[in-house]
């Protein structure tokens, strides 16, 4: 793409450049680059070059937003996809649908009835101990503490109960 000459851009203060910085910053992904090829062909002629050196954007990002906004493509990432670990209740569903029945079994309504999140008297300690007595290998069960989170993540808190 030729470069536009810079008199075809619109002037931008330095107050509305930090501001167009400051947004661009709070948007990630398709979202940003997006945001990045609507200014930069607003203000800059549609050059991702002179996005770079007005608006201190890199040129890349513009340029593939450019892209596409023209061809109404859109560049998906994998990260995503292969980043992080699958919570424990994913890993191992057959253990996690015995640990909800057991919790089920010691569970009690909060007594106010102005949820419906249940309170139990079931440590993480107490559920590992039962889920090994129901014959599940210890592979496949967390740590105390990580059946303390699998509990209170899923509604199943630590309270005495009435």
């Amino acid at each position: 793409m030729p470069s536009a000459p810079e008199s075809t851009a619109l002037p931008l203060s330095p107050s509305q450049i930090e501001d167009l910085r400051l947004a661009s910053l709070k948007m990630t992904g398709v979202e940003r680059r997006s945001f990045q090829a609507v200014m930069a062909l607003k203000y800059c002629a549609g050059d991702a070059r002179q996005a770079e050196r007005v608006l201190g954007w890199g040129r890349h990002t513009v340029q593939l937003g450019l892209h596409e906004q023209r061809t109404g493509v859109i560049c998906l990432g994998a990260q995503s996809a292969f980043c992080g670990s699958r919570f424990w209740e994913e890993q191992y569903p057959e253990v996690a649908q015995a640990l909800w029945a057991l919790a089920e079994g010691h569970g009690q309504q909060n007594p106010t009835f102005r949820t419906l999140r249940s309170y139990t008297r079931l440590t993480a300690a107490e559920a590992l101990k039962q889920l090994r007595a129901q014959g599940f290998p210890a592979e496949q069960l967390p740590s105390p503490s990580t059946m303390a989170e699998v509990l209170n993540r899923n509604g199943y808190r630590l309270r005495k109960v009435v």
